[in-house]
């Protein structure tokens, strides 16, 4: 068996040419979605992602601002900083770059961030309504994952899905959607004992642990789907995935890749979280009976 590769890339794309149908709606009725981005510091991977989302947002007609605050900005000035946001009409949706220097307490920011602006999904407030299947703005990623399955026609309901992290970034709120969707949870971690018991069971294996190729194909049930949400970069510079790609793609019946898998998704969602946001400030979006399924 050689597994279809799940294309993130292209799905991606697929995502963006509706959102960009529903932006040029809303320009023509006189709101433009807004994001702010804010960075503090000068950490290289964070500025390559902060001016990914920036091009993101232009290429679909959105607002978009890019605050970048020195690495020496205090906690207080960071936390009012976002307040502004919070009053600005022309900002639907905030984000703020992680990781924050040491000294800043990056709860404290992610709770500065009002709850109708949190498009990165991970304040209390948002976090909570996932679990009661009421979030407005799910997390981008354990999103882009679903998504990604619902473009491909892979069901979930049913099926036993098999998560490997339980990271309050992927592995909890992924394990919520998976739940939502009709699937049996299992959440793996690092204190699992015969992890390879568990994943051999999955029909849906999830990978968002952090640990390069830990993943192997004889881990995985044959005729599985493996989505691969890790990102490494290995000593020869070389990014890879938590999956050993090789030996599970024979083994599997669809395969996410590293790069070009779940990682377009993740901007491409906050972009619908973002646009959502901006819905619902227009009055396109009823609140009350709003689902996440857009």
């Amino acid at each position: 068996m050689t597994a279809k590769i799940i294309d993130g890339k292209a799905i991606s794309e697929f995502f963006r040419a509706e959102y960009k149908l529903r932006t040029d709606r809303l320009v023509a009725k006189g709101t433009r979605p807004g994001l702010a981005v804010v960075i503090v510091g000068e950490d290289p991977a964070s500025q390559v992602y902060v001016r990914n989302k920036a091009k993101a947002c232009e290429a679909l007609g959105m607002h978009s601002e890019v605050h970048a605050l020195p690495a020496a900005t205090t906690q207080g000035e960071l936390t009012a900083f976002v307040e502004r946001l919070n009053a600005d009409a022309a900002i639907h949706g905030i984000l703020v770059q992680l990781p924050l220097p040491k000294a800043i307490d990056d709860r404290a920011v992610i709770e500065t961030i009002h709850p109708d602006k949190d498009v990165d999904g991970f304040a209390y407030a948002n976090m909570g309504a996932l679990v009661i299947d009421e979030s407005h703005y799910p997390p981008c990623t354990p999103w882009g994952v679903m998504k990604m399955l619902e473009h491909e026609g892979i069901a979930v309901e049913g099926k036993h899905v098999v998560i490997v992290g339980r990271s309050n970034i992927v592995g909890k709120p992924q394990a919520m959607l998976m739940l939502k969707a009709g699937g049996t949870v299992t959440v793996c971690h690092s204190k699992t004992p015969d992890l390879k018991r568990f994943t051999r069971d999955a029909d849906i294996l999830v990978a968002a642990v952090g640990r390069a190729r830990m993943i192997t194909g004889d881990m995985v049930k044959p005729g599985a789907v493996v989505i691969d949400v890790g990102i490494n970069r290995l000593p020869d510079g070389k990014l890879c995935g938590d999956v050993d790609f090789e030996s599970a793609k024979a083994v599997a019946s669809a395969i996410t890749p590293v790069p070009g898998g779940v990682g377009p998704m993740t901007i491409t969602m906050l972009l619908g979280n973002t646009l959502r946001a901006a819905e619902r400030v227009a009055g396109l979006r009823d609140s009350a009976a709003e689902t996440m399924l857009a």
